[in-house]
């Protein structure tokens, strides 16, 4: 009787030595911090360290030469009191609205038909993603070339652009910004999409079409509630860029006509580099980090973003 009890009592105990703990399994292949100390020596001297000269210079009054002098908060009280200013971030705000409206579906449903199995889909996907490669300065040369009134194409299609002076106007200057930047930076979020729809798993699709579920139904009842945090990290995306944008409003329209598309990063531009203010020049680029820090901030409360989980099967 004694005797038979000596052995499951070895056994029990040599499968707790066997059983790795948790602590050990999960802590596999987690790297430490000094594998991080790299990247983080990188974005400090790259990052942190301008950002709080730009907090300083902000505070000061500075033309380029000599040493700044200390001003307060009189940078501030004149981007207050500016109507250009003011009226800079609602076109900054209407341009990212607009870049976000257009740019997400388009860049959906693209990216869902490229991670399809299509005839030539690699082939056109690669055609596709070409202005992805392209700096931001020759598209928007490319495309001020191509929209000329005097010499491209509305001057040969007046029936469609009337006198063919799209940057003339405010509604067109603003229409043209967001096509040039939705054919630009387009391919870049349907990359994102490409990949997380090649990530759902089929069988959700093969469970769907046993219970009569069309293309359609399948779409919107599996394929977006997958996509739902690539959707949000894209939309992130777009407004921190958009909020940004600084080339494609230098080359194209110079913030015309007038003050019509004079976005706030265009406005750091000329207050600094024009008007030679680099106090106040800081202010608006400071001011736009709390504005993009801000904007985004709400987006990942709302969105859930901050409580982001694996949306892939049996995870």
């Amino acid at each position: 009787m004694t005797t038979a009890t000596a052995p499951a009592v070895d056994s029990e105990k040599t499968v707790r030595r066997s059983r790795p703990s948790r602590r050990s399994v999960t802590g596999v292949g987690r790297p430490g911090f000094v594998w991080a100390a790299p990247a983080a020596v990188f974005f400090g001297l790259f990052a942190i360290v301008p950002l709080l000269m730009v907090v300083v210079l902000s505070f000061a009054r500075w033309n380029g030469l000599g040493s700044p002098e200390f001003a307060g908060l009189d940078n501030w009280r004149r981007l207050l009191d500016d109507p250009v200013m003011i009226k800079s971030l609602w076109l900054s705000l209407l341009l990212t609205v607009l870049g976000v409206v257009v740019q997400t579906p388009i860049s959906i449903l693209l990216g869902v038909w490229a991670a399809g199995h299509q005839r030539n889909r690699a082939v056109l996907s690669a055609i596709y993603f070409v202005p992805l490669l392209l700096s931001i300065t020759a598209v928007s040369v490319l495309w001020r070339a191509v929209l000329d009134p005097n010499f491209g194409v509305p001057s040969q299609a007046k029936w469609l652009f009337g006198d063919g002076n799209l940057l003339g106007v405010q509604s067109g200057a603003i229409g043209v910004l967001v096509f040039v930047s939705t054919w630009q930076f387009t391919p870049l979020h349907t990359l994102i999409y490409q990949g997380a729809a090649r990530a759902i798993p089929p069988v959700l699709y093969q469970a769907a079409q046993i219970d009569g579920a069309g293309t359609v139904r399948q779409f919107f009842h599996i394929t977006l509630p997958q996509l739902r945090n690539s959707i949000v990290t894209s939309m992130i995306l777009m407004v921190v860029g958009g909020l940004t944008t600084f080339d494609t409003v230098l080359i194209l329209t110079q913030g015309g006509p007038g003050t019509d598309t004079t976005i706030s990063a265009y406005y750091m531009y000329q207050k600094a580099f024009k008007g030679f203010d680099f106090g106040t020049g800081a202010a608006i680029a400071l001011l736009l980090v709390l504005v993009a820090s801000f904007v985004s901030l709400v987006m990942v409360r709302l969105t859930g973003y901050d409580k982001m989980r694996s949306t892939m099967e049996g995870v």
